[in-house]
């Protein structure tokens, strides 16, 4: 029985060090979070462009949680499965709580192989939450959408909570708005 646990242990040690990971990117400030976040149109119908934003959530997966076009604001969220399967099986033939995935390792605690396999927790999915600000500027709209992202193991509970800061995810979705737009405009 001391082998196992004394294995177990080991096993589990490996698991973590294998899942280090360093994070060297800089922290983006306030103001370059904002700048990614904020895209303006020229044009001051602000319920066409929420009317398009709406679109391109939907046409995305996202389901819409609330809008008032007299606020400007839209809220939707999504879910997304990014089990790892090699994470899963470990988490439940280890004997072991926890485990490593895209999002880092969680608790790595060594069980008996039983209880390890009941009680074992893994990266399961994660929801995508999104707001949007929709006002006019000027003789422009201004739109700002904000991204987070909540990663949760099997059993439901939360692992990590992050807003979106990557520039090229906001690049997309803008670009989409983008042609929205276009196809609004023209009336295709």
């Amino acid at each position: 029985m001391h082998r196992i646990v004394l294995l177990a242990s080991v096993l589990g040690t490996l698991a973590l060090v294998g899942c280090t990971t360093t994070n060297n990117t800089p922290q983006k400030t306030q103001l370059e979070i904002r700048e990614l976040q904020t895209r303006n149109y020229s044009t001051q119908d602000t319920k066409g462009v929420m009317k398009v934003i709406l679109d391109v959530l939907q046409d995305d997966g996202f389901i819409v949680k609330n809008a008032s076009s007299d606020m400007g604001l839209l809220a939707a969220s999504k879910d997304v499965d990014i089990e790892d399967s090699r994470d899963a099986l470990n988490a439940r033939t280890l004997g072991f709580l926890g485990g490593c995935g895209n999002s880092g390792c969680i608790y790595l605690a060594p069980f008996t192989a039983y209880e390890g396999a009941k009680n074992a927790k893994f990266t399961k999915n994660a929801a995508i939450e999104v707001t949007a600000n929709v006002s006019e500027f000027g003789k422009e709209t201004r739109v700002r959408v904000n991204f987070q992202r909540r990663i949760m193991d099997n059993q439901g509970g939360v692992q990590k909570v992050e807003q979106i800061q990557d520039g090229q995810f906001y690049q997309e979705f803008f670009g989409k708005v983008d042609k929205g737009l276009f196809i609004q405009r023209e009336k295709l």
